[in-house]
Order: C-alpha cells, then structure tokens, then sequence
C-alpha cells in the first residue's frame, strides 16, 4: 500500500434518495413541513480502491439557505477539482474547493466528511480517533417532538420514553401562549429527568419570545433559538433565568464566543452540515469545551452516514460537556449502510471500524453524476 500522503481522488460519484419521516409528519415553526426530504450522498473513489462517504439532506427549502438541487449543483461544480487531489489532507483539499467557488459550504461538507471517511480508512483508524479519540462509549440522545397539539406531543413523549429517550427538544415557535401550553403539559407528561427543551427555530418575532418565555419561566426547560438572529436572542432573554441555547445563528467561531459572552448561551447545538463538515465543527465543538459551553451534535436531516458523522463527533466529545447528539437514522428511513449506528435504549454509539466505519450500499440510489 502507497503511503497515505500519496493517495488521490480518481472517481466522485454522486447519488440521490428519498428519505421518509418514521413518525408521520415533521412540523416546525412558520408552517413549515416535512414527511419526506431529497437527500445527497457523495462518493469519493481512490486509486488505492478506498472509497468515502458523505451525505448532505437539508431540511426543506426554507430551513437553511440552500436546497437539494442547489446542493448538487455545487457538487458538480466542484468535482472535476478533486480529481487527482489527496483525500487525506483535508485542509488542503478545502483550500482547492474554496478557490473553485466561494460558498457552496452545504455542498462542501459532504465532501469534507467522504475525506474523514477515507483519512480512516487509511490509517486504519475510526474517525472518532483522529478527532481526539473516544471518550464516551456511549451518549444520550434526543427526539424532536413536531409542532402540534399539545397533548399530541405529551403522548409523543410518553411513547418515545417507552423506547428509552430521555432528551426531547420540542418544536415551538407559534403563538407564544399556545407554545407555552404545549410545553406545560410535555413537562407535565414527562418522567421528572427528562431533559425538555423549548425550540422556536428562530419562529418567533422579539413580542412573541418575550411573550412565550415569560410564560414558561416557572418550567423547567431549555429555550432553543427563540428568534432568528444571535442580537434578538440576547433582547428576547434579557429578564429570563430559563437556560438559552443557540443553533440556527450559531456558524462559526466567532459566533460561538458570541453566544457565550453576548448571549448567555449555555449550550449550542452543531449541524455538521451547516457549519461546512466535521472539520469546523470539530474546532467548534473544542472551542465550546475550552468555554466550557454543553455540545449537542446532529445535522439537518439525514440517514445513515449522517448518523455515523454524528456518532464519531459526539463519541469524542467530553462527557461533562455534552448535552445529546441525534441519531437521524432513527427519525428516517435513510438506511443505506444497514440501519447502522444502531442506537439503544435511547444512546448512541460510534463504529469502531476505520472511517466511518460503516458499508454503504448502492443498491436502488439514484445516480445523479459520475465524474472519473
């Protein structure tokens, strides 16, 4: 076998599928819907007949600032670039994406992690090794409860407790005072430690955050991202005592000093996806350590490649400093790699193969390009 240095790019595949939600239909805030998503996998093919794999399925057209199709059309933008590159020096071949287009971070992160992918492979190591090594066999993690009645989503919970999740995040962010009551009574209905967490997605104006915080001051929950922008999060917050964590505002490392020092955030959650890859969530997520800030790991939608990303992110983050990680694979139906990670009981674990040390399958993908 060559040495890793020496290992180029010579195929990238990308491919399409269809991914259903496993409980009905996802609502957030704003009216905004899912049953199913159009997801993106990417395969990066190497002349040492390695091959890595990355996934980007966004949430919607109207979740982030980009969609499935812009999604690939950055990807076929960006992969004759690849060709001939070294997977394994990651921070170079991000530096040949960047000089082929400026953005596309959506795109850019499928490939980022398809490199992590690869990087393990050769070394013969799991991906949660390089990123520090393992230091949670296993983690807890959370459900997102849709937007509905509230004794629907108390009944949610009770049911998804059943199948040992103690971490809920529920999705708010319309009318404050409705709000409120759904997130009484999921507290009501819940075992007393479960972990509740109040998530506008940015939904609410700064009235309405006020509004629906004041009502809520006497539970005991997490406010998620009660308005769209870090600075309306501060104002909205400002005479709550109620715990605040950041998301959606929440990019890169400036902001995550922002949302310690500005917004009193206590926790913040990291999209692989939407931050660029594991790369720069890997520095974001030490960075919140060093401020000794909760991390929670997930990403925007996904399926099993997604889910094993996550598991290697979460699996080598402190303990004392992690709230809970998501496991989309179990939300979905996106089971091209066996359904594997598998969680239980409501944890999770990280392969402990190379890479990400998962199969995938190509088998009933759509092939949406090939370039060699």
């Amino acid at each position: 076998m060559k040495e890793a240095e020496g290992m180029k790019v010579v195929g990238i595949d990308c491919f399409g599928y269809d991914l259903r939600y496993a409980h009905g239909e996802y609502v957030m805030s704003g009216g905004r819907t899912a049953t199913s998503e159009i997801g993106t996998l990417v395969r990066l093919r190497t002349d040492e007949g390695l091959e890595g794999w990355g996934e980007i399925t966004p949430l919607g057209n109207r979740y982030l600032p980009t969609h499935w199709a812009e999604v690939r059309a950055a990807l076929h933008t960006m992969a004759p670039a690849l060709l001939g590159q070294d997977p394994t020096n990651v921070s170079a071949l991000r530096r040949t994406l960047d000089g082929v287009l400026l953005g596309g971070g959506y795109a850019k992160a499928a490939i980022d992690v398809a490199c992590w992918d690869l990087l393990g492979k050769a070394c013969g190591k799991p991906v949660a090794a390089l990123l520090g090594g393992v230091l949670q066999e296993d983690f807890p993690l959370y459900e997102a409860v849709p937007l509905t009645s509230p004794q629907e989503m108390a009944d949610f919970v009770v049911r998804r407790e059943e199948a040992g999740i103690k971490r809920f995040q529920l999705k708010v962010g319309n009318d404050p005072l409705e709000d409120a009551d759904r997130t009484r009574a999921v507290v009501a209905a819940a075992a007393p430690d479960t972990l509740v967490v109040a998530d506008s997605n940015g939904g609410w104006n700064l009235r309405a955050a006020q509004i629906a915080v004041r009502a809520m001051a006497d539970l005991p929950v997490f406010i998620e991202q009660p308005c769209r922008e870090t600075d309306d999060c501060v104002f909205a917050m400002r005479h709550s005592s109620l715990p605040l964590v950041l998301d959606e505002s929440i990019l890169t490392a400036t902001d995550v000093f922002r949302a310690k020092s500005d917004a009193g955030a206590v926790s913040i959650n990291i999209k692989i996806s939407r931050v660029g890859g594991l790369t720069q969530a890997a520095r974001m997520r030490d960075l919140m350590q060093d401020l000794d800030l909760m991390v929670s790991v997930e990403d925007t939608w996904g399926g099993d490649i997604v889910s094993a990303a996550v598991s290697h992110l979460a699996a080598s983050t402190k303990p004392e400093n992690f709230q809970n990680a998501s496991f989309m694979n179990d939300w979905t139906d996106g089971h091209v790699a066996g359904y594997q990670p598998r969680s239980r009981h409501g944890r999770g674990a990280a392969p402990t193969l190379p890479g990400l040390g998962i199969t995938v399958q190509t088998e009933g993908l759509e092939s949406v390009f090939r370039i060699a």
